[in-house]
């Protein structure tokens, strides 16, 4: 490991500005901790996961469709019956629906972070006490140890073996010896040893407070469903504009009519254009995913991560917290080389009291041989995941000197040494061993482990999650690769997969061995399912390798080892009892720390992807048969067939409510990508077979009638063939069907039937069939629109299977 400068990635401190005096050893007292909070030198930062209330009622609001329905409708207002103005009211409902929801998901949000919030170690009066990070002063004296993120900016005033990872600020790979005068900036991490530090910045002067706050934001963008819809949104208001310009010129200039008649045809022809509920079914969709994970401890941190869940077809897994849980338990020890038994435990008490944070393992040798006292520590080497080992130096009770190392057999051990042999026994029955080995040299010598005596085997058994068996079939069902990458043995990593009943746990690989290009380590990474002493880096470059070939990763982690590959991952997942610095970095945290609420993530963004597709090809039929009907009533120099209210019902009974319930069903389909493909291609031929069908419907009926109130015949018998032909577009989206899809389908059904069966809604709606002939003629026009619509979906199915 080499030291390295630290590199001044952001503004340099300034020499000529003095800097706080090092808090003494006992850190702040409480009255200096009162008068920084006084003069406002406190780590203020507003740590959010989620928009305030003013930004989701902006967001919600202030939108350019609104705006655009706002004048419509102000319009309307003025020249129109309360009928025809009906849209507005549906929009204001829609956007109260939208508020409503996001703040009930903040509030979810807001509330889980709380319960997930790091919470540094800070010394004051002499006493450590666990603190809010808002609540860190200038001068503080912060605790560090592994895991452990460097919340503010500061310098350090003790370290012990203290090794920090710098990577997500600077990309430098290694970590960094921090010795005390050294400067610690804030994001970055412990990977070993520990210490303490003064803060010297706190709050926006901190570096990377600002990219803190940005990435903890409650964010709706960066995802291909919603940057999809953006992109269909601006299609389609490259398509609204001239169209619209076409039929005010047309409605209004052209033809000599009403003038209030014909204000009221050219809005009801511009409003249809725009699928103004399709953003605001995303984003409730979104927000009752976020509320509905939450209830079981979940916190999206980011949103998109719903959605990234369920594109996810490789997920990445550490053993350690993920299939295992944390504890271990000692169950043997095997002593070497004709090593004393009472001496080994000994040795194991001294080295579990050396530590003051240990690791699980260690943890569990301190529970089995907890009488460590007697021995003094001269020198302490803290476990680091790159090296796979740790140490510590003694002097004896009978003044004795002694280096001791404990970590993994087959790196501390040479090639082809007996141990090795007994120690695979052991692996292959899924036991965690550490090898303890008396040092030949000193512990901060670069080759540390050279010339180490083998003196004992400690076997430890890992706890297995009992949910992780229906998680890991959970995700084969699923057709989504699992592969368990671990810092511990390949051989006993695959043990614990096969007893969990992984598929392919059989196929396992030493990390060591795996190539460093990365084409090469991707084809052995798909074709091996177990993964051990994989080091930090490899997680990381594990990950670059599988996205190199196009999949989806996913990486879920507790430690600080993990940190790296999960920030690269297309979704981190990490657990809450994780160390600071993979919770921060992580889109999603586990706070139950069960393995098994993934499914319910994955479920999630399935819904939300699957049923937005659907939702989408709905809103966006509608614009299609808009825009074309707009156009051929421009061609034709006729009468826009509808008034505003027309199409306020059709939309409501065909769109606008099915589509609600629709977007929130349950849907385990696999997420596809390509959304604005794969909603083009249904909601273009269902658009364009409408509007023809319409069209065709009212330039029959405009042969047809004649004489005072023929319009209004016109209009009822083309809003038939429409609603018809709208209906058979939601019945096919609807399957496969269920009784409530069923029922949702009848129910809008009856709705229409209503309207033309009771006189008050006829003379509402200015719907009224009149006559046999025409009437029925628009139904087999709609009925032939429907076998042609059931043509082009199976032929658009057949073309295009994903």
């Amino acid at each position: 490991m080499t030291q390295r400068a630290v590199d001044s990635f952001g503004e340099q401190p300034d020499p000529l500005q003095p800097s706080p005096a090092p808090a003494p050893p006992g850190g702040l007292s409480t009255a200096e901790v009162a008068e920084r909070v006084a003069r406002g030198e406190v780590n203020d930062v507003p740590v959010r996961s989620s928009r305030s209330v003013t930004e989701i009622v902006r967001a919600n609001v202030l939108t350019r469709f609104n705006l655009i329905i706002g004048v419509l409708w102000v319009i309307m207002l003025l020249v129109a019956p309360i009928q025809d103005s009906l849209f507005g009211f549906v929009i204001i409902a829609n956007t109260g629906i939208g508020i409503v929801q996001e703040w009930r998901a903040k509030k979810t949000l807001d509330g889980l972070a709380v319960i997930g919030e790091a919470k540094p170690t800070v010394r004051r009066d002499g006493v450590s006490a666990e603190v809010s990070v808002s609540e860190i002063v200038l001068g503080d004296l912060v605790e560090l140890g592994p895991g452990d993120k460097v919340v503010v900016d500061g310098t350090v005033a003790e370290a012990d073996s203290l090794e920090i990872d710098e990577s997500l600020l600077t990309g430098e790979a290694d970590p960094v010896i921090k010795r005390r005068g050294d400067p610690v900036m804030s994001g970055s991490f412990v990977v070993a040893g520990g210490g303490a530090f003064t803060a010297t910045k706190v709050g926006r002067e901190a570096y990377a407070a600002q990219l803190a706050e940005e990435a903890s934001r409650f964010t709706l963008v960066q995802s291909e469903l919603r940057s999809g819809i953006s992109t269909i949104l601006k299609y389609v208001t490259w398509m609204m504009v001239p169209t619209a310009i076409g039929l005010i010129i047309s409605q209004l200039v052209v033809k000599d009519n009403n003038f209030k008649d014909s204000v009221a045809r050219t809005v009801g022809g511009i409003v249809p254009m725009i699928p103004e509920g399709l953003v605001l079914l995303t984003s409730v969709a979104f927000a009752i995913g976020v509320i509905r994970l939450g209830r079981k401890q979940c916190l999206v941190q980011e949103l998109p991560a719903i959605e990234g869940l369920a594109r996810v077809d490789i997920v990445c897994l550490d053993k350690t917290g993920t299939l295992t849980e944390g504890g271990m338990d000692v169950t043997e020890v095997r002593p070497l080389n004709g090593s004393d038994e009472e001496y080994v435990r000994r040795v194991l008490g001294a080295l579990g009291a050396s530590d003051p944070r240990p690791n699980a393992s260690l943890q569990a040798i301190i529970d089995a041989y907890p009488d460590g006292e007697g021995w003094g520590v001269t020198q302490s080497m803290p476990f680091s995941s790159a090296r796979k080992y740790s140490g510590a130096a003694f002097t004896e009770g009978n003044g004795d000197a002694s280096a001791w190392l404990l970590g993994a057999p087959d790196v501390l051990l040479a090639e082809g040494d007996p141990a090795l042999a007994e120690t695979g026994h052991l692996n292959e029955q899924g036991l965690r061993v550490l090898l303890l080995a008396r040092a030949g040299g000193a512990l901060d010598a670069p080759d540390a482990a050279s010339g180490a005596v083998p003196t004992a085997l400690v076997v430890l058994e890992q706890r297995l999650r009992p949910d992780a068996g229906e998680t890991l079939a959970y995700f084969d069902d699923q057709n989504v690769a699992a592969k368990v990458i671990s810092g511990d043995n390949a051989v006993s990593v695959g043990a614990v997969a096969q007893k969990l009943g992984m598929p392919g746990a059989e196929h396992t690989l030493d990390a060591r061995r795996l190539p460093s290009d990365p084409d090469d380590m991707a084809t052995e990474i798909e074709r091996n399912a177990v993964f051990g002493r994989v080091t930090p880096q490899q997680k990381r470059d594990m990950v670059a390798a599988l996205q190199s070939r196009g999949h989806t990763v996913a990486m879920t982690g507790d430690g600080v080892n993990d940190v790296l590959a999960l920030k690269d991952a297309d979704i981190g997942v990490s657990m809450g009892s994780g160390s600071e610095a993979t919770r921060a970095v992580a889109q999603i945290v586990l706070l139950n720390n069960s393995f098994a609420t993934l499914p319910s993530v994955v479920a999630e963004g399935r819904r939300v992807i699957g049923n937005i597709t659907r939702v989408a090809t709905l809103f966006l039929t509608k614009t299609v048969y808009s825009v074309l009907l707009a156009i051929l009533v421009v061609c034709f120099q006729v009468e826009y067939p509808f008034l505003p209210r027309h199409l306020t019902l059709l939309s409501t009974l065909t769109i606008g409510v099915p589509a609600f319930f629709l977007a929130l069903a349950p849907n385990k389909e696999r997420a596809q990508p390509h959304f604005v493909r794969r909603v083009m291609r249904y909601a273009i031929p269902s658009g364009v077979i409408a509007a023809a069908a319409t069209f065709a419907t009212y330039l029959l009926a405009r042969h047809h009638y004649a004489g005072t109130g023929a319009l209004d015949a016109e209009t009822s018998a083309a809003t038939l063939t429409l609603f018809l032909v709208s209906m058979w577009v939601l019945a096919i989206i609807a399957r496969p069907y269920t009784w409530w899809r069923i029922a949702l389908v009848a129910t809008m059904g009856l709705c229409f039937l209503v309207v033309l069966a009771v006189p008050w809604l006829q003379e509402f709606f200015a719907l009224k069939l009149v006559g046999t002939t025409m009437p029925w003629a628009a139904v087999a026009i709609a009925v032939v629109a429907a076998a042609v619509l059931e043509m082009a979906w199976r032929l658009v199915g057949r073309r295009f299977r994903s």
